[in-house]
């Protein structure tokens, strides 16, 4: 015999009237062996001896056989595969548009219109049955009930963010919550939300309905934006202590991008926000380089808005971290041009040091010269030490690749000697790095190497990944030249665990071990590593990579091409 307990939530609510009697009615039914009990609930707290199988997301041909199952007005569409990857593949949800859109006889361009206005909303049949009186139903359980009057803002907020709350941040991010541990324990009890990564995440359909209309509104959303923002707030450099705390952005980028879009459309005008953003870009900067959406917002505030200079400057550093240097050059030179206006000196000397920086990876070494030694005379008028020290190392990379080698070497020794009793590391990493640059150029790789590994030695004890990349990556070049492969290879390698979430760095790399199996005949190799760069550089969008990339995989092609007819 099958009995069947279908939408047992009401029955089944550990707080609801007579739960003991009906446990104990399933316990006795389950102990004959020729009965078979099954229950269906959202509530995954279950009676004794009932087994409870983990229930996975459909696939898209699963959902599609629901969907068209329904709706057989037409053939299939792309449009309805995306609106079911909208949907999470949620059954009820694919049945409900499914049936919406049915009744009411909607091609798939109109069905698509009426998801993008309305959404959820649109999860509604004609005889009554919606997502909402779904949802609303495993509300008003007395479970739910029972977490208090803030369970369902905290609801709102789980539903606001994209990728739901880490479950690891709940103490900070929610400290006006005393008993935050045990309510989102029971979120997921009660099939409201599902733990995913370290996140307490919710299905598409269910944030939709319960994301809060007006952000603004919420009193918890306002406090965790305000847990945000102060912890955006805190200064991120290599050199400072709690460095490798920062990394917490690495898991909640997305959702603190998703929280700065929508309060920069809300409220386009405060300078709190605005400075937050910048604060952002900076943790991406160093922990998870890429472009954000922001950049088109930043762009289009009013140049006369006290964040916008700053704000230009950090998105510009995002593009050089993608390789897009004519972005970079672009958007830095809007940000000197305010900061001029401001007569703000000390910003002017830090942005054209940086602007010196574009010029030289777009190989304008001239421009770049002038510029950067026009902020090394700000710093000295301004007694600013450690400005003189990294306008000199900047000067040095700039006359080192325009092969004005003793000049860049005096430069860096003059940057060494401003350093020298202020014992820091960092900068003498880049100034060691950067003299083994010089003495390679000058083909003296006994010293080079030397230096190099100085460099290497110095930074291993600090997360000072881009450096370190730069170090084997020049390492891994040099002893290549020397016909030391296994040595080279190996510091590619390390140089690929030091990218971290920098995939610009992991084409280079890929890039670079590409050119040395194809020097080395290990063809099938190299494409493999060059194909693999050509994907990187085509996403991120780099042009003068990506050409550079597809020319080496055409000649290590060519070469198998060649293998093949010799062979034959």
């Amino acid at each position: 015999m099958i009995i069947v307990l279908d939408n047992a939530e009401s029955l089944l609510d550990p707080q609801g009237k007579g739960a003991q009697e009906t446990y104990a009615v399933v316990e006795e039914l389950s102990q004959f062996k020729t009965m078979c009990l099954c229950i269906t609930s959202r509530i995954s707290t279950i009676p004794r001896h009932c087994k409870r199988p983990i229930i996975p997301t459909l696939s898209m041909d699963s959902a599609c056989d629901i969907f068209y199952g329904i709706y057989n007005h037409g053939s299939q569409s792309d449009i309805v595969s995306n609106l079911l990857k909208q949907l999470d593949f949620h059954p009820l949800s694919i049945t409900l548009l499914a049936t919406a859109a049915s009744h009411n006889m909607w091609d798939y361009n109109r069905l698509a219109q009426e998801w993008n206005v309305h959404h959820t909303k649109v999860l509604q049949t004609d005889h009554g049955e919606s997502l909402a009186a779904t949802i609303e139903l495993s509300l008003a359980s007395l479970t739910f009930h029972e977490l208090g009057p803030d369970a369902r803002d905290l609801l709102g907020v789980i539903a606001f963010f994209p990728q739901g709350v880490d479950e690891n941040n709940l103490d900070w991010l929610f400290p006006t919550i005393s008993n935050r541990k045990n309510i989102f324990d029971k979120f997921c009890a009660l099939s409201l939300t599902y733990r995913s990564n370290g996140f307490i995440a919710m299905l598409a359909p269910l944030r939709d309905y319960l994301c809060p209309g007006d952000p603004m509104s919420s009193p918890i959303l306002h406090t965790t934006k305000e847990c945000y923002f102060t912890r955006l707030s805190i200064h991120v450099d290599p050199r400072n202590p709690g460095f490798e705390e920062a990394q917490w952005i690495i898991s909640e980028d997305v959702n603190v991008e998703h929280l700065l879009d929508v309060f920069t459309t809300i409220d386009g005008n405060s300078v709190d926000i605005w400075d937050t953003c910048a604060d952002f870009m900076r943790h991406i900067y160093w922990h998870k380089p890429r472009l954000v959406v922001l950049g088109p917002k930043v762009e289009g505030l009013p140049d006369d808005h006290p964040s916008k200079a700053q704000c230009l400057v950090r998105l510009s550093l995002l593009f050089d971290m993608v390789g897009n240097n004519v972005e970079r050059k672009r958007l830095l030179i809007h940000s000197l041009k305010l900061w001029r206006e401001e007569g703000n000196d000390a910003r002017v000397a830090r942005t054209l040091r940086t602007l010196s920086g574009a010029n030289r990876m777009l190989g304008l070494y001239k421009e770049g010269i002038e510029q950067v030694e026009e902020a090394l005379g700000i710093y000295k008028q301004l007694d600013n030490i450690p400005g003189q020290a990294d306008s000199l190392i900047r000067l040095a990379w700039l006359l080192h690749d325009d092969q004005q080698l003793d000049a860049a070497e005096e430069a860096t020794l003059q940057a060494i000697n401003l350093l020298q009793d202020k014992g820091e590391q960092y900068p003498a990493v880049r100034c060691h790095r950067l003299l083994g640059d010089i003495y390679r150029s000058k083909g003296m790789t006994g010293m080079a190497i030397k230096y190099l590994e100085t460099a290497l030695e110095i930074a291993s004890p600090f997360s000072w990944h881009n450096e370190q990349f730069w170090i084997h990556h020049s390492l891994a070049n040099l002893l290549f030249g020397e016909k030391k492969f296994d040595d080279a290879h190996n510091h590619i390698e390390h140089a690929k665990l030091h990218t971290t979430d920098n995939t610009y760095q992991l084409g280079c790399a890929m890039e670079q071990q590409a050119r040395f199996w194809y020097e080395e005949y290990r063809f099938e190799e190299a494409k493999s590593e060059a194909l693999h760069a050509v994907d990187i550089y085509k996403k991120l969008g780099c042009a003068e990579q990506l050409g550079d990339c597809r020319m080496i995989l055409q000649d290590i092609e060519e070469q198998m091409r060649k293998l093949v007819i010799s062979s034959e």
